[in-house]
């Protein structure tokens, strides 16, 4: 019976080395793994003691990897990191922890992300610096925070840390974009409507006007020359919306044109309030978690100028990264900026001058949220009053507009 030796872990993560006697290798992996290792590589020994063949099976299976694009969703990174916190806690090494996730991943961009990442650390890598390879799974600020989890020796709390802040971020953008779901579908479907009336209808109206020889007043000739406009440029109607996409996101590639857009929708009323608070919300909570986990100021502040996605707080953030790296503190250019409120600038202020602006950080982020799904809610409920105003306006402008010559055309036929 051939002999093979073998390399594996136990459940604590300790390598062992022996040698085992089976019919063939599959055989030989059954049993180790009967005996609860995790077999990293195996090898048939010859007769006279060498290596006959080998084979580095890692885990003892192919890996198998599928044409993706694009980048793994925030729900699929928070619950990664959910999972992978909770294995840690439970003890187990990292590199078991990251197979089992690997296994129960389905075929896409952090399956072939994490299949790469065990390949690195078997190779010596760290778990951050495995992860920088891969942007498109994992962001910088989320490399960084693990970085600082290695080097204080703190993965586990640093991983529950980041699941937490993700969750949270998470709950965030689902809690605006579920409620602008209500409003969006009765838009999309009242601008379909009216466009139906326009395109089909009106045109019927309008020849039966012309065959009676009515006298049109100004609403009438104002309504059907839109639904002439419609009927002959639709395809400028459907493309606009498009159009006007492309050349905002033109505009968006120029710094200024960023800024410009950015601070446009800071001023809007309600809307500019959600973007703005939504916006602190988020660095403030990026910032005290960087900071609580042990990043350094300079480089969190960096990674918070970076992911802040608004150019005025983009700014903000690089007079704020110039005061600190001339020795000064974080609320004094915070301040001059005025993009954030009062109370905002005096619990930095105080959270630096007692050495716990993390907790601070965290505590403002917390309000905003607050404050953000407030106004969210606002937003909604002063929105529907406003659809039904407009609404009604559009479909009474129609109605009136078309009664008036059959009114006309009515008394000329019973005179």
């Amino acid at each position: 019976m051939p002999t093979f030796s073998y390399e594996a872990m136990d459940h604590t993560g300790r390598e062992v080395k022996d040698t085992i006697d089976a019919n063939t290798q599959e055989e030989a992996q059954q049993l180790i793994r009967q005996k609860g290792f995790f077999v990293t590589k195996i090898s048939e020994r010859a007769k006279g003691g060498g290596k006959k063949k080998a084979t580095a099976k890692k885990g003892g299976r192919k890996k198998k990897k599928t044409f993706t694009f694009g980048k793994i969703s925030t729900k699929q990174l928070c619950t990664f990191t959910r999972q992978l916190s909770t294995l840690q806690d439970a003890g187990l090494p990292i590199l078991r922890s990251l197979r089992i996730l690997e296994g129960q991943c389905k075929p896409g961009v952090l399956k072939n992300a994490l299949s790469e990442v065990v390949d690195d650390i078997e190779s010596g890598s760290t778990l951050s610096e495995a992860f920088q390879k891969h942007p498109k799974a994992f962001d910088r600020l989320y490399c960084n925070m693990i970085k600082a989890g290695e080097a204080g020796g703190a993965l586990e709390a640093i991983l529950q840390r980041l699941a937490d802040f993700k969750e949270k971020s998470q709950t965030l953008k689902r809690r605006i974009k579920s409620a602008m779901v209500y409003p969006m579908v009765v838009i999309t479907v009242a601008t379909a409507i009216v466009g139906f009336i326009l395109y089909f209808i009106i045109p019927k109206f309008e020849a039966i006007f012309k065959d009676f020889g009515v006298d049109l007043p100004k609403m009438t000739i104002y309504l059907i020359k839109a639904s002439n406009f419609v009927v002959k440029y639709y395809y400028i109607c459907l493309l606009a919306p498009f159009f006007f996409w492309i050349i905002l996101k033109l505009i968006r590639r120029l710094e200024t044109g960023r800024y410009v857009t950015d601070r446009i929708l800071l001023m809007i009323p309600v809307m500019g309030q959600i973007a703005e608070k939504s916006t602190v919300a988020r660095t403030m909570r990026t910032l005290g978690t960087l900071v609580q986990s042990g990043v350094p100021i300079l480089e969190a502040l960096h990674i918070v100028r970076d992911t802040a996605g608004n150019a005025v707080f983009e700014r903000a953030f690089s007079r704020i990264y110039e005061s600190i790296r001339e020795g000064e503190t974080i609320a004094q250019p915070l301040k001059e900026s005025r993009i954030v409120d009062d109370i905002v600038v005096n619990m930095i202020d105080v959270g630096e001058e007692t050495g716990d602006l993390d907790t601070m950080l965290n505590k403002i982020a917390d309000n905003y949220d607050e404050e953000v799904e407030t106004l969210v809610e606002s937003l909604v409920s002063l929105l529907e009053p406003i659809m039904i105003v407009v609404l009604g306006g559009i479909i009474g402008f129609i109605v009136i507009a078309l009664f008036l010559p059959l009114i006309q055309l009515i008394s000329k036929l019973s005179g």
